[in-house]
């Protein structure tokens, strides 16, 4: 999946989360569990961009990790809502499997750059041990 595709489903999970969150009962509860699925699932997006921007493959692992866990985080608050009885889980089903794909993804991407940047580590280092 490329760049701005991922971008844009990111987006698409803020925006959906916001109208879950808004359709929660007016409780304490609800509320607190409800802000924290609000800032977690709008972290995901605003952390995949930010690591679009990283300065270093360590830099784009490291807001890559950061997206992991929030989306992760997102999944927890999702099934506490769910568990609570306070939305019934087939109206999150969709929204709970759409970010589960978020993370799998996030995290099929850090391995690859993992792999990647032990490639690129290695080849440095072989080169140099050729240099007399």
């Amino acid at each position: 999946m490329d760049e701005r595709t991922f971008k844009e489903r990111t987006k698409r999970l803020a925006l959906r989360v916001i109208q879950a969150v808004e359709a929660l009962p007016k409780n304490r509860s609800a509320d607190v569990i409800g802000k924290q699925l609000l800032r977690s699932a709008t972290s995901v997006g605003a952390n995949y961009r930010a690591a679009c921007r990283g300065k270093s493959a360590s830099d784009v692992i490291a807001k890559l990790g950061i997206v992991e866990e929030e989306a992760d985080e997102s999944i927890y608050w999702m099934e506490l809502l769910i568990e609570s009885g306070f939305i019934p889980e087939a109206k999150l089903k969709d929204l709970l499997t759409e970010t589960n794909e978020i993370v799998a993804m996030t995290v099929a991407s850090i391995k690859t750059l993992r792999a990647r940047s032990r490639n690129s580590q290695s080849k440095i280092q072989n080169l140099k041990s050729k240099i007399p």
